[in-house]
Formats: structure tokens, C-alpha cells, sequence
């Protein structure tokens, strides 16, 4: 089960960053459609991802009924992955779409309008934060890879 979890989360933010975003600012013609339709995808993300790092921990807990198994790597890199996607969503996102509310349109919005280098440093955030828990979660395969080789 902690592997399913890891996996579904990996491959949904691998899809989502590697073929959503760029396909949609690449085929709809209207750039603030293309980061609607990428944020609305991004917040279903951060909640599974969420719940899925919840169930991660849940089931390493009934796989171990031990409390010691959370302070493994494996585990803490999954609890590292929790945080920086729940600090990105309610944190990071919400900025942002509050930003794009004032804006009303980003694409029409001067890249040297205050609002709009607010957001796009807040973007740059959001992108570090994903690209982070990418990395996490390739570690944390390979940490469970591991867990699973040195225990028969």
C-alpha cells in the first residue's frame, strides 16, 4: 500500500507537470484559460496528494504497529512531501488566486505591475514546491526500495 501511494501521487504530479501544463498553455489559445484549467488541476492534486500521504503513513503504521516506523527516511520524506504541498495549496495558491481575482486578467496585466510580479514570484514558489516533492517522491521510492531489500 505505501508503495501505491507513493506511486499514484509521483505519476499524478509527473502527468500534471510534465503533460497538463505545458499542453494546455500550448493549446488554448488564452493564457489565462490555460492557468485556470492548470490551477483548478494543481488544487485536486495538492488534496490527493495530501490524502494519499495520509494513507501512506496509516498503512506504514498497520504494516509496523509501531509509531518508530514514522521516523524512518522513507517516512519522513512522505510527511516533508504533506507539508510542502499543504504550505503550497493554502498557502502559495491561495495568494495567487487572490492576485488573479485583482488582476482580472494576468495575460493582459504588465509584467512590471505589482500584481503581477507578485505573481509571478509566487509562481516561482509553486514551481519550486512541486518540483520539490517530485524529488521527494523519487527518494522516498527509492528509500522504500530499500526498507523493503533490507528486510527479508
Amino acid at each position: 500500500m505505501e508503495f501505491l501511494t507513493i506511486s499514484l501521487w509521483l505519476g499524478a504530479d509527473a502527468f500534471l507537470s510534465f503533460v497538463v501544463a505545458p499542453g494546455a498553455f500550448a493549446l488554448l489559445g488564452n493564457r489565462d484559460a490555460a492557468g485556470m484549467l492548470v490551477g483548478f488541476s494543481l488544487a485536486r492534486l495538492h488534496f490527493a496528494g495530501i490524502f494519499l500521504g495520509l494513507i501512506f503513513l496509516v498503512a506504514r503504521l498497520a504494516r509496523t504497529r509501531d509509531f518508530a516506523s514514522f521516523t524512518t527516511a522513507a517516512a519522513l520524506t512522505v510527511v516533508l512531501m504533506v507539508l510542502l504541498t499543504a504550505l503550497s495549496q493554502f498557502t502559495v495558491s491561495n495568494r495567487m488566486e487572490s492576485l488573479k481575482r485583482q488582476m482580472v486578467s494576468v495575460q493582459n496585466t504588465p509584467e512590471n505591475d505589482p500584481l503581477r510580479v507578485e505573481f509571478n514570484r509566487l509562481h516561482h514558489v509553486s514551481v519550486a514546491y512541486e518540483t520539490g516533492v517530485l524529488i521527494l517522491g523519487f527518494a522516498a521510492m527509492v528509500l522504500l526500495v530499500r526498507e523493503s531489500v533490507a528486510k527479508p
